[in-house]
């Protein structure tokens, strides 16, 4: 079936639901009428997307996408001989996986994560997290802390440029769109990025543009153990220690972050960045393990 958001801020979202499941309230399920037709996956995901092509983005909150309104949409499909050209769905669709599959196949090997194997020391690392040693210790003992740059929505143009614009939200490593701006409003990457009103923590590997000057950096301070993997313990950790505390209500700022307190790991009284950078070598791989095995399946049946 094909589940619709009539509500909320993804008014009109259209997916494929392929397994049993339920919806929540202002949702609904469709379903194709015409029985004597056998649909496949590939049909419907072609179907989904002329749906959301229609609806998307011509509702919203005050005017919700009720199935009594979108029922009366149409959509275009293509045709063959006055029917419906199911082969041509079928097709299109699949080769639309089979070119993202090989880009994400190539993605993979550019950056070395075909290899999910763990080694030795990334096994230990797993086995032994109960056993490591916590410390709290002062954020600003750890980082230097500044606040970003503020550049507001209404000033960018979205999608105009390769540099990521941040906001304070959960989805997609707080990047709202990719913008080019005045590089004199540039904030400078590989650091820990807090969404100020939403304590959203994410790492930020390249240089960004802010859209409000609540948002913190933190800058690692040991410059010889300032990689990715290091950082995004670090964040998770930050995240871990403080989200209790800030609320939208509540929020995070430079003057209050000065007394808050990080929990880290140590070994001789010194932060444990090589078991840091390990951990978090092995979790990446477990979490990658999963997707090379689906693309390795899906490219030998194409």
């Amino acid at each position: 079936m094909i589940s619709i958001s009539a509500n909320g801020a993804n008014t009109g979202a259209t997916f494929y639901q392929k397994n049993n499941f339920t919806v929540l309230q202002d949702a609904y399920a469709i379903r194709w009428k015409h029985k004597e037709d056998v649909l496949t996956d590939n049909h419907y995901l072609y179907l989904v997307s002329s749906i959301s092509k229609t609806i998307y983005g011509s509702y919203e909150w005050t005017n919700k996408a009720g199935w009594e309104k979108v029922k009366y949409e149409k959509i275009q499909l293509p045709t063959k001989y006055g029917n419906i050209d199911f082969k041509f769905m079928e097709k299109i669709i699949a080769g639309i996986e089979s070119q993202r599959l090989k880009k994400l196949n190539k993605y993979l090997i550019d950056l070395g994560l075909k290899d999910y194997s763990l080694t030795s020391a990334e096994q230990k690392s797993l086995n032994h997290y109960e056993s490591i040693e916590f410390k709290d210790l002062n954020i600003v003992n750890v980082f230097e802390v500044k606040n970003s740059g503020n550049i507001l929505s209404r000033d960018i143009v979205e999608n105009s440029g390769t540099t990521a614009y941040l906001c304070a939200s959960a989805d997609n490593n707080a990047v709202s769109s990719y913008i080019y701006y005045d590089s004199k409003y540039l904030d400078k990457g590989n650091c820990v990025f807090i969404g100020g009103k939403t304590f959203v923590v994410t790492y930020q590997e390249k240089d960004f543009f802010s859209n409000d000057s609540h948002n913190l950096i933190l800058y690692l301070k040991d410059e010889k153990a300032k990689n990715k993997l290091n950082q995004l313990f670090l964040a998770t950790c930050v995240h871990k220690s403080l989200k209790h505390k800030y609320s939208w209500g509540d929020s995070i700022s430079n003057r209050k972050i000065q007394k808050d307190i990080v929990s880290l790991p140590l070994k001789d009284q010194e932060l444990d960045y090589e078991y840091m950078e390990t951990l978090i070598s092995a979790i990446q791989k477990l979490v990658i393990k999963n997707v090379v095995l689906y693309v390795n399946e899906k490219l030998k049946n194409h």
